[in-house]
């Protein structure tokens, strides 16, 4: 296909009157959309005529005061135990920390007495792996129970981190 003088008028005409590339496709016949752009972009034709305007200008919305940013939740270290001390604990008992489990199918206290902790250095084969505490922290530490044979935890850390199928799709 050809642009002929009387194809080019006719386009620039069309695309004066505010016709899309599509319609001005469909009138002329034979051309695509695309080959239309081409040759309003190489002509250099320039603006389209503009839709006439409402005598009223819109209305805008009226917005709501928006509540000022809530600060984003920071998780840093382990979320599923938390360090809860109870604070009418003594002095001399505030050396024993009360780990409360946060997990959907055990939620029971578990105690871990001082002597049982260990650090990553002392961590073996037969001793229980879960991280208790922020990594970051100087209080942090791991388990240390015997761990199940074959198991990185101990058993009842295993029964936080292997629940059943079922178990999880109904805490959902």
């Amino acid at each position: 296909m050809s642009w002929s003088d009387e194809r080019v008028e006719l386009l620039k005409k069309l695309w004066g009157d505010g016709l899309s590339a599509s319609q001005i496709a469909a009138e002329l016949g034979g051309v695509t959309r695309n080959a239309v752009i081409g040759k309003v972009h190489r002509l250099g034709l320039s603006g389209r005529a503009k839709a006439a305007r409402p005598a009223a200008p819109r209305q805008r919305k009226v917005r709501r005061p928006s509540l000022p940013p809530r600060p984003a939740a920071r998780v840093i270290g382990n979320t599923v135990l938390k360090v809860a001390l109870s604070p009418e604990l003594d002095e001399e008992v505030e050396e024993e920390v009360v780990v409360q489990v946060r997990a959907p199918a055990v939620v029971e206290e578990l105690f871990i007495l001082p002597e049982e902790r260990v650090t990553i250095l002392q961590l073996t084969e037969q001793t229980c792996k879960w991280p208790v505490g922020d990594p970051g922290s100087a209080e942090f530490y791991f388990c240390g129970r015997r761990s199940e044979p074959g198991m990185p935890y101990c058993e009842h850390h295993c029964r936080i981190a292997y629940q059943p199928a079922g178990d999880r799709r109904r805490g959902r």
